[in-house]
């Protein structure tokens, strides 16, 4: 069996690696010792640091948050760039924007490396079933072989350029919309709670609707909930601080490109206010209460 390293167990790599598991020889490492306990349990082989998880040749997969991360992974101490050495193959599934995917495309190039760049979305709970939508820039030949990795993870596989930052570019496109899309939908239910409306009644018709879309469906219940008698068991399946991150690489990618993005600007805004309340490990749906706080009465707008 194919022998793939995970690096990064959080809420994306954990079911990443729990998934090729049932199809390949898996490895993983995460700085928490929970988490690979959680990856042991799994059938997953767990690593107590990124070098120990990889076969000389063979493939890592990368599910870390981050630039930062992805660099301390490869080439901090005990990094799996040099255990990985000429031949090996790195599937970068973060999203750390063009730029950086090209530039780490070129270092780990200088040792025989290939970089497959292969950017994910669709939430853990479809990581875990592989029914990912996976945007890919790569070569010919470090596809091949990384194909039967992606497979298994995705319902959608889109090849949309042979460079390492091809990928990353789309997943660029993607964060846009779905930035954008929860900010929206944080406005529509703050509106409703103004209106004296029920979060969950007006979630659940507006999802049936034109004005419904995948994040108003998915974030819009756990809106919800945080104005109920669980607000403080909101279930974080996406951490508000990777929105920070990701709608930072969009606005920089729209300003290099002298592409105006108003709505992205705006959407970015709102998270930037989340991590400066202190909300980065929180679901990102939770930016809604900014707009709205918990506490606060409804006021009809159409009263007066």
């Amino acid at each position: 069996m194919t022998a793939v390293a995970v690096l990064g167990l959080g809420a994306m790599g954990l079911p990443t690696a729990t998934r090729l598991a049932g199809e390949f020889t898996v490895s993983a490492f995460d700085v928490s010792a929970a988490r690979r306990e959680l990856a042991a349990a799994a059938g997953v082989r767990p690593a107590g640091d990124p070098a120990a998880a990889v076969t000389a040749g063979g493939i890592v997969l990368l599910a870390v948050r981050d630039e930062a991360q992805v660099r301390e992974a490869l080439f901090g101490t005990d990094g799996a760039a040099a255990a990985l050495g000429e031949g090996g193959l790195v599937v970068l599934t973060s999203t750390i924007g063009p730029d950086a995917a090209r530039t780490l495309a070129a270092e780990l190039a200088g040792s025989g490396i290939a970089l497959v760049d292969a950017p994910v979305s669709g939430g853990p709970a479809r990581a875990g079933a592989g029914d990912l939508l996976i945007v890919v820039g790569a070569a010919a030949e470090p596809l091949a072989r990384a194909r039967p990795v992606l497979d298994r993870l995705a319902s959608t596989l889109a090849v949309v350029g042979e460079r390492p930052g091809d990928g990353q570019a789309m997943k660029t496109v993607n964060q846009l919309l779905a930035g954008v899309h929860i900010a929206a939908a944080a406005e529509a239910v703050a509106l409703a709670r103004a209106f004296g409306l029920d979060a969950e009644t007006v979630v659940a018709t507006l999802s049936a609707g034109a004005a419904g879309s995948f994040m108003l469906a998915d974030r819009g219940p756990r809106m919800a909930q945080a104005y109920g008698e669980h607000a403080d068991e909101v279930e974080v399946r996406s951490r508000l601080d990777i929105f920070v991150k990701d709608m930072g690489i969009v606005t920089d990618a729209g300003r290099a490109a002298r592409v105006p993005l108003p709505l992205a600007a705006a959407a970015q805004q709102l998270y930037l206010l989340g991590h400066t309340a202190g909300m980065d490990a929180r679901d990102d749906s939770s930016v809604v209460t900014l707009l709205s706080p918990p506490g606060s009465a409804p006021t009809d707008p159409t009263e007066g």
